[in-house]
């Protein structure tokens, strides 16, 4: 099992082990060797957190050391690093995020020449190498550093070819960036395409990235869209990789229902492929009933994106996502991006003449309670005292009217429980139960 890599990358609280400085500069010296490429080229990117550029002066320092070739290419959002590593040829992609976490937190995303991030033996190879006393390479070069011109520019010009006649004049959007990596490209891009930008969640400190802003925290956004009598509403989250919608009238449209409205959406264009949509076990039992009424298959995958970009990769899919707002569409992407979401949504605002809220009306969405609960440590799930008999005890009562979902979560030392029920009732009374049991045994 890996120590440091968890289901998106390396994170934890910055200086403090492992994202701390004397761990990037060993990561920077290490990964020419993981990667089995001597003298490499690199791209690297960050989010608006303070400890960014902690973080990039160590790594650069140790890619440096071995030689490499490091392109820095400043705030903008993972997606874009993505993107960015396949176009300038690089051999990896760094992006120094920790997405939706609160400030005090960063992380390390690392993406391979193709624009995914590092399978697993990679990732173990890579980790092995930081967790022993392996000495540094002797007599290697000096590498070299490039600053990239005006990469979030081309960011823009990908994002706009994406949907080549989308036309916003008239169109009033409330963009919401977190004070995150979208800061910029994001309320550019919509102006560019001719919307009325009402900004939220621009004015990066390098200590409010997420604060009750973006995808977590859309109230504010939503009480702009009834103020400005908004079409729309756009959340991202700390690095954009994500989104929440609002609609016109105010209302949060979650995760699910964006799949839905895109899954339909691509099908309408012929650009399902094999009418399948990937999404993960966390997604609502009324997806998978909304799709099969229009002929389509839900595949499921363990919790991540990670995953789920997995799935579409190996079987060729063409959109998946999870239900806390990641969406990939593979025929445009690598990884999910929360900007080029919002566009193809937008597009198919325009196409059919629909508003957001009658498209996102596309499912029954099943009463769910998820709570999320600090842990001190993370035992098997089996040797938590009384918690697999309560589970079986939840499952044997609801049997095919509901489901448990118990698990770490793969970013922060937290356990999520998710039970989802046709009654809500039944959902808020499991979930509390089970966690109060967790609470007991593990809380902090």
């Amino acid at each position: 099992m890996k120590k440091l890599f968890g289901t998106d990358g390396i994170r934890g609280t910055a200086n403090q082990f492992p994202i701390t400085a004397e761990l990037a500069l060993k990561l920077g010296r290490s990964l020419p060797s993981a990667l089995n490429q001597p003298q490499p080229r690199i791209l690297i990117g960050r989010d608006t957190r303070l400890s960014g550029d902690m973080l990039q002066a160590a790594l650069t320092a140790g890619l440096l050391a071995e030689g490499t070739q490091v392109l820095h290419a400043g705030i903008l959002p993972t997606p874009a690093i993505a993107r960015l590593t396949i176009e300038e040829n690089c051999h990896a992609g760094i992006m120094l995020t920790a997405s939706h976490n609160p400030f005090p937190d960063n992380g390390i995303k690392i993406f391979g020449p193709d624009g995914y991030k590092l399978n697993d033996q990679q990732e173990t190879t890579l980790e092995q190498l930081l967790l022993t006393d392996t000495p540094p390479t002797e007599n290697s070069p000096v590498g070299t550093l490039i600053t990239l011109t005006n990469p979030a520019q081309r960011f823009l010009d990908f994002l706009k070819s994406s949907t080549p006649d989308l036309d916003l004049t008239a169109t009033t959007i409330v963009l919401d960036a977190a004070h995150g990596a979208g800061y910029q490209v994001g309320p550019a891009l919509f102006e560019q395409l001719g919307a009325t930008v009402i900004p939220l969640g621009t004015q990066p400190t390098g200590t409010n990235i997420n604060h009750q802003v973006g995808s977590l925290h859309p109230e504010q956004a939503a009480t702009l869209v009834q103020e400005h009598q908004a079409h729309l509403g756009v959340c991202l989250d700390g690095d954009a990789d994500r989104l929440t919608l609002i609609d016109a009238t105010g209302t949060i449209v979650n995760g699910d229902r964006l799949l839905c409205l895109a899954a339909l959406a691509l099908k309408r264009r012929g650009q399902l492929a094999n009418d399948t949509l990937v999404a993960t076990i966390m997604s609502n039992l009324g997806l998978s009933e909304a799709l099969a009424k229009h002929n389509l298959q839900l595949e499921t995958t363990a919790v991540g994106d990670r995953h789920v970009r997995e799935r579409m990769r190996e079987k060729g899919r063409a959109l998946g996502g999870e239900n806390s707002g990641h969406l990939i569409f593979s025929q445009h992407a690598t990884t999910g991006d929360g900007i080029l979401a919002a566009l193809q949504i937008l597009a198919e605002m325009k196409a059919t003449g629909q508003p957001l809220a009658t498209l996102a009306n596309c499912m029954e969405v099943f009463p769910q309670t998820l709570i999320n609960i600090p842990v001190r440590d993370k035992p098997p799930l089996d040797q938590i005292p009384g918690l697999p008999e309560l589970i079986s005890q939840a499952e044997s009562e609801m049997a095919t009217n509901g489901r448990v979902l118990v698990r770490y979560s793969g970013t922060e030392k937290k356990m999520r429980v998710m039970v989802e029920a046709k009654e809500d009732a039944t959902a808020q009374h499991w979930a509390q139960t089970l966690s109060d049991l967790v609470q007991k045994e593990l809380g902090v």
